[in-house]
């Protein structure tokens, strides 16, 4: 069984606070982020984004361009010697009741079965309450929220780079 690191893709990774991520010149990721993601890498814990991408389901973009915007995405992470061990993206629109939309489970429980992930060793990181309420759903214990304190949090951090430190020291 392995450990990983759950991460949520906007306000996590990358900056959406001026726009939504459309294609794949909007995305910016945030400084330190690359340095964070190998830091869990060289810890041993898998890194998986599972993230809500209604937009698609509402017709903003295609899963093409969705497709595009996570390639560049890793592209960037690897080039300073970070991986992503894989990404799930919630496509549907935001009322289409699915399985998979944060804050259900089924992103973090479809890649925790792939992957032989030990539940109670990994870690949900995300910047809202549905983040980590998808987290506690699927059996996460350490469920760290960005910008704030939630009833479904365990932790609280500014940044992905104060979340991995959190983890880190929690081993």
């Amino acid at each position: 069984m392995h450990k990983a690191v759950f991460l949520d893709r906007d306000g996590v990774i990358n900056d959406n606070e001026m726009q939504h991520v459309n294609k794949p010149e909007d995305l910016l990721i945030y400084p330190g982020v690359c340095e964070a993601i190998r830091k869990l890498n060289d810890a041993g814990f898998m890194v998986f984004v599972v993230t809500n991408q209604g937009g698609v389901g509402l017709g903003y973009m295609t899963a093409e361009t969705l497709g595009a915007v996570h390639t560049k995405m890793e592209a960037e992470l690897l080039s300073c010697g970070a991986r992503i061990d894989e990404v799930s993206a919630c496509i549907h629109a935001p009322k289409a009741g699915c399985e998979c939309r944060k804050p259900r489970p089924g992103m973090i429980t479809t890649l925790a079965a792939k992957h032989h992930i030990d539940i109670g060793a990994s870690w949900m990181v995300g910047d809202r309450d549905t983040d980590c309420q998808a987290g506690k759903a699927a059996g996460i214990r350490k469920n760290i929220q960005l910008g704030g304190e939630s009833e479904w949090s365990d932790y609280t951090a500014t940044n992905l780079v104060e979340a991995v430190e959190i983890i880190l020291s929690g081993e």
